[in-house]
């Protein structure tokens, strides 16, 4: 390959900011506030007056807290206060034996996303979107990042009710969720100094209706049906959790309950996935080297109907830089652990209540761990002096007892869109035209991105 290609990121700060320009810088992005140390420390702090939090990024701490094997490092409750508008009390958000009856009740559905089962619904919303793009006028740039939305949006929504989502409502989930977290982020800011959200908190909850107001009719609709006892209702994740019953207590969900865990598996299965699949694309269209070996890999592994299930195996180059983008831009940059007792890490001294972060986007650019951290070099997946780095450094879904479910199925997503589309199309950035990434909930291009598209 060519000379190592470095993609957007912001340049760090030389020292630690100030508490009013670490306020202004993070205002819009978490990642603004990060200085030069925060890339290599093995343990970092920050005093806000609202909460002191603590960074840990040496991994035997990272793996300690989040394997947590003595449950004293929960999710954190400014994450669940964020999320709220969003997904409220659900598996994701939830702690204790409230979590392990959520997860218990919630597991079965799972089955649905089974990789195998869910390919040919995975290759017909592909089929869609190729059709969509190859209908689009392509002399001009293209917006990848609504059509990821769309795709990403898609799979899930068929996998969730077993119907396709429009695109009424996939324009309306992009603009929602964008507009929601330019709420939050601000609101989040505002908290942690104490002051007054001024409104931003109940815009979010507004922004947050909107995206519920797609599916919340499926949903009611089939939860009154399931109780009336009709028959013929389809087999879907859907389906399980109106069959789910506590363990404890054996009560099915209510609707709003559904809603909840609907609203998780929607949002998780689908922003993160969109995101990491629009900066992969954009990434390929930069290195065109990587671009052209992934084409020629696809050609002779992939017949002439398209990538099959066993195909997205057998491509091994398209993983890797797949993987590649989920180490540079992990959907989810920062994770919130709640410290609920006095403890010492690293010789600082961390009182019940803190925050203690885990960042996927400090650790996979920590150049004690990676070689060239911030730039694009898929091959460092396939070589045996990174297989350490890649095991213990590469945590894009989390670690320990609460990593991402759907894992495997985002994994299975990135690679069959990468291969249909580079099987059909060409891709080229704009030179003057670099996608910024700004990380709020999720961490995506703050503008979005645009290429040039060819169809082949």
């Amino acid at each position: 390959m060519t000379e190592l290609f470095t993609p957007p990121y912001p340049i760090p700060h030389r020292s630690k900011s100030s508490l009013f320009r670490r306020f202004l810088s993070g205002w819009d992005s978490w990642i603004h506030t990060l200085f030069e140390r925060s890339y290599t420390m093995k343990m970092g702090d920050i005093r806000l007056p609202r909460l002191d939090f603590f960074i840990a990024n040496d991994p035997p701490i990272v793996e300690a807290v989040m394997e947590d094997k003595a449950g004293i490092y929960p999710k954190h409750a400014f994450l669940k206060e964020l999320l709220d508008p969003l997904i409220g009390n659900s598996v994701f958000s939830a702690n204790g034996e409230d979590w392990r009856h959520q997860r218990e009740m919630v597991n079965p559905s799972f089955q649905h996303t089974a990789l195998k089962r869910v390919f040919p619904v995975m290759r017909a919303a592909v089929d869609d979107l190729a059709a969509k793009l190859a209908a689009m006028d392509l002399s001009k740039p293209v917006h990848i990042d609504p059509l990821m939305t769309h795709i990403a949006a898609d799979i899930i929504f068929r996998t969730l009710f077993s119907v396709k989502l429009d695109d009424e409502g996939a324009e309306r989930i992009y603009t929602s969720f964008h507009r929601f977290q330019e709420q939050v982020q601000p609101a989040a800011m505002l908290r942690l100094y104490g002051l007054p959200l001024f409104g931003y908190r109940k815009r979010a909850i507004r922004h947050a209706a909107a995206i519920h107001a797609v599916f919340r009719p499926i949903v009611e609709r089939r939860h009154a049906a399931y109780h009336a006892g009709m028959k013929g209702q389809p087999e879907d994740i859907l389906a399980s959790l109106l069959e789910a019953r506590h363990p404890v207590t054996a009560a099915p969900f209510s609707v709003d309950e559904l809603m909840e865990q609907i609203s998780t598996i929607f949002l998780a299965g689908h922003e993160t996935a969109a995101s990491s699949m629009t900066w992969a694309l954009y990434l390929l269209g930069e290195c065109r080297d990587w671009q052209d070996a992934c084409r020629g890999e696809i050609a002779a592994q992939v017949g002439p109907d398209g990538t099959t299930f066993e195909d997205t195996r057998a491509l091994p180059l398209t993983r890797n830089v797949w993987q590649e983008t989920l180490r540079l831009y992990p959907p989810v940059s920062f994770f919130l652990r709640a410290v609920t007792r006095d403890t010492t890490m690293r010789g600082k001294r961390m009182k019940k209540g803190a925050m203690l972060v885990i960042s996927p986007w400090l650790i996979q650019r920590n150049s004690n761990h990676w070689k060239c951290p911030h730039a694009f070099d898929p091959e460092r997946f396939s070589r045996p002096e990174d297989k350490e780095a890649c095991r213990h450094a590469f945590m894009p879904f989390g670690k320990g007892p609460r990593v991402c479910i759907g894992a495997g199925f985002a994994n299975q997503e990135g690679v069959l869109v990468i291969a249909e589309m580079l099987r059909r199309f060409r891709f080229t950035a704009l030179p003057h035209d670099k996608p910024q990434p700004v990380s709020r909930l999720t961490l995506r291009p703050k503008h979005g991105a645009r290429l040039m598209v060819e169809a082949l």
